[in-house]
């Protein structure tokens, strides 16, 4: 999903250094090769933000505003998975009639395998996939739709070779690090479990520490906040929920439909030493509505924006992008607010005997 309509995946990072558009020339320079170049081996590169073939890199197509936007493309050629078992099949079939036997080695199907794949892969139309990326000068981030780990390690890698620069990835820790000073690592451990016989982690688990904090603040404290510029909003949590801790037992619970945040399942959850590794969460600012599937790790998936007056593609794209930056804002504010408690450790003791509290009155449910 691109950053100009529907809904948006995104992971942030944070920049090494402080970029200006010139860095535009460099995502120029190492612009993807033409799609008539895609032999056996995959190609990639980068191709504007306006779809995956255009390699014109150009300042009026990609700085727009106080963005870069761009796109890591890859093609490749490949094999559908049912095309390559009904050959493979076909071919073990005549290797099975040739030698007279039942059964083929395993060395002999994986020869067969491969003797497929080369003979079909030359014909396969290629498969285009990409990576969009905005560079926010003005917050000195990088928004990339790079989800999994595969993805971010390839985005890691083409973004140093172009730029010369490092991308960290924004998770709870380097936020911590980089908001507030502080390090995770320094931080007791917690468990929010009432029951004194049931351990903290082993490691520190700040995101899951602040999903369930929110939940728990939500609850008991309102959903009215304001944010750094002094602006007033309003966030409310709903399912599908997901809980983890490691130790005996299933790690993780996943509770969908119905009302999972007043189930006894979630109670229950939450009385093992289960914390919230994932939640979808919805943020009123103003006017205007977010809904957002978030996990742990801040990794923010069908993040729906709210709706925005017609107007042309770089008016949407910006305005787009500065509705991204608002939720942003709004979202750390309440972050900064949790490490402002999670750091002062006799203030953070009170938070968790409030937190342990509120999950035995719960178990009325």
């Amino acid at each position: 999903m691109a950053f100009e309509q529907g809904a948006v995946n995104f992971r942030l990072f944070y920049l090494q250094n402080n970029m200006s558009p010139a860095v535009l020339e460099h995502f120029a320079e190492n612009a993807a090769p033409p799609i008539s170049s895609l032999g056996r081996d995959p190609i990639s590169g980068w191709v504007t933000g306006r779809h995956l073939l255009d390699r014109e890199i150009t300042e009026e197509k990609c700085h727009l505003a106080a963005y870069i936007y761009v796109t890591l493309m890859k093609a490749e050629r490949k094999v559908p998975e049912a095309l390559l078992k009904a050959y493979c099949k076909l071919e073990e079939e005549v290797e099975l009639r040739a030698r007279g036997i039942e059964f083929l080695p395993r060395q002999v199907r994986a020869e067969i395998k491969q003797r497929v794949i080369d003979t079909l892969l030359p014909d396969m139309p290629p498969t285009l996939s990409g990576i969009p990326l905005v560079l926010d000068f003005r917050q000195n981030l990088a928004i990339a739709g790079a989800m999994s780990d595969k993805q971010i390690d390839a985005f890691n890698v083409a973004f140093k070779q172009t730029t010369d620069a490092t991308a960290f990835l924004l998770t709870p820790e380097t936020a911590a690090l980089k908001r507030k000073r502080i390090n995770p690592n320094d931080l007791s451990l917690t468990s929010f479990a009432p029951d004194p016989s049931i351990e903290a982690p082993a490691s520190a688990t700040p995101g899951m520490d602040f999903l369930t904090w929110l939940w728990y603040d939500w609850e008991k404290n309102g959903s009215v906040h304001k944010n750094q510029n002094g602006e007033e909003f309003g966030y409310m949590l709903e399912g599908p929920l997901t809980f983890y801790r490691e130790g005996e037992g299933a790690h993780e619970a996943l509770l969908r439909k119905g009302a999972p945040l007043n189930s006894r399942e979630a109670v229950t959850a939450l009385l093992c030493g289960k914390k919230l590794k994932k939640v979808k969460f919805t943020l009123a600012h103003q006017e205007k509505i977010y809904t957002v599937t978030v996990d742990d790790e801040f990794a923010f998936r069908s993040m729906k924006l709210p709706k925005i007056e017609q107007m042309e593609s770089h008016g949407i794209f910006q305005e787009r992008m500065r509705l991204i930056e608002l939720f942003l804002t709004d979202w750390f504010s309440l972050y900064d607010r949790f490490l402002d408690l999670r750091g002062n450790a006799e203030e953070w003791n009170k938070v968790v005997v409030k937190v342990r509290n509120w999950i035995n009155s719960s178990t009325a449910v």
